[in-house]
This record gives structure tokens, sequence and C-alpha cells, in this order.
């Protein structure tokens, strides 16, 4: 999943931008708001975490703009104004969320899942499909009952697979769900996770679509031995 984080703080866009990676998501950070209007309207984002004061464009403003523009990515405040009316305004301008400064890296990461599953139609916290299953939250995978210990990379491709099981997801699009833009990426990258995954896990639960991409194999999954019926 992508993230895109605007926020002109050094020290605590590090900190977010550490958390949000040691969560398996993809994140790309900004630090004005003309510049992350940009990066909305060019879509290919899954979620925005966005500061208000920010240089050249104020945070409500973005969110005015890239509403206007017809963005629906979601997006979630971080802001010191605290006031119910500060709060009020920021979710009728086109804000999903709002989370007033300082705030607990759990919580933000809470929020973000929230809001990812509310966009992608999973009321479920958890991603299940036959005897697989996958939890954002404590960022485990478990197969037949069997824990399957993944690294973030690998756990973040399986999280997109898992979304949509049975669609296919383009290479282009696992790419960009993956690695963010700061990422030197080796042209064979994806291809990597997809072999360490598949040993990990039966090789068949992940098919390829030549010249497409990947997609999780629900007939698979369904047929494994030991699967539910």
């Amino acid at each position: 999943m992508r993230v895109l984080l605007v926020e002109d703080d050094e020290s605590l866009g590090e900190g977010i931008r550490t958390a949000l990676r040691r969560a398996a998501y993809a994140v790309d950070w900004l630090r004005d708001g003309a510049s992350a209007l940009v990066a909305i309207r060019d879509g290919g984002i899954d979620l925005v975490v966005l500061d208000l004061g920010l240089p050249r464009m104020d945070g409500l403003e973005v969110i005015r703009s890239a509403r206007r523009a017809g963005a629906t990515v979601p997006i979630l405040v971080l802001s010191a104004r605290e006031r119910p009316a500060d709060r009020t305004l920021g979710l009728d301008v086109g804000a999903d969320d709002y989370l007033g400064k300082p705030f607990d890296s759990h919580e933000l990461l809470a929020r973000v899942r929230a809001l990812l599953r509310r966009s992608a139609g999973n009321a479920a916290p958890v991603l299940s499909c036959g005897a697989l299953e996958l939890d954002p939250a404590a960022m485990s995978v478990r197969w037949q009952g069997r824990n399957i210990d993944l690294p973030r990379r690998e756990f973040a491709l399986l999280r997109v697979l898992m979304e949509s099981p049975g669609r296919t997801v383009s290479r282009e699009s696992a790419q960009q769900r993956l690695f963010g833009w700061d990422e030197d990426i080796a042209s064979n990258a994806l291809d990597v996770h997809v072999h360490h995954l598949r040993r990990k896990l039966p090789a068949a639960l992940i098919r390829t679509v030549r010249g497409v991409g990947y997609a999780l194999d629900e007939a698979a999954v369904q047929a494994a031995p030991g699967a539910a019926p």
C-alpha cells in the first residue's frame, strides 16, 4: 500500500515515515502543500497523511483543491489545531479523519488501517482467503493454522494480492504499492519477492499472468490439502 506523507517538520516526518515503513507501507514524503496537491492529482496513492500548517499551500486548501479535482483518496489530517471548530472544518472540506498532535504512533497506524479498509470495502480487520489469513495490525500471516514469517516487503506484496483475490495485479501497480519514490529498485525486485513468497507458501497460490502481473489464485487456495470446504 502506498502512503503519501506530507509533513514539513523533519523530525516528526522521519518518525512517521519510519513507523509506516515498519508496518510494510511504501511511503513517499513531501514537505509542502503545492507538491502534495500535484502528487494527489497524479494518482497512484492509497492514502494521504497530511499536516495542515504547510509551506506554499495550507493543508486545508490542499484538501479543497484535491476534492474539487475529483480525488477520492482517503486523507488523514495530522494537526496541532485541536479546537472542535478546527476538526469540524477539516472534516467538512473533505478530510476522512483528523488526529491531533501530539499523537501515539500506534493510534496513527490503527487509523491508517481503518481508512484503508473502508476505502477497499473490507470491513473485517483480517484479510482471509480459505486457509490463508493476513492480519495487518499484528503483521502476521497464517496458512492452514501455521504462522508464516515474512519480511515487510513480502508481507506487503501478499497484502496487495489478498485485497483482491483472483484479480490480476499488474506489475506496475504492485511496484507502485511496494516501493517509494526515493528507493532504488532492481528491475527484477518484484519477481524476487514473488519467488520468496512461493517458497514459503504453496507455489500454486500465486499465479503468474504472463505479460501482465500476478494474482492470488482462489481456486488453488481452496483446493489445497487441509483447506476448509
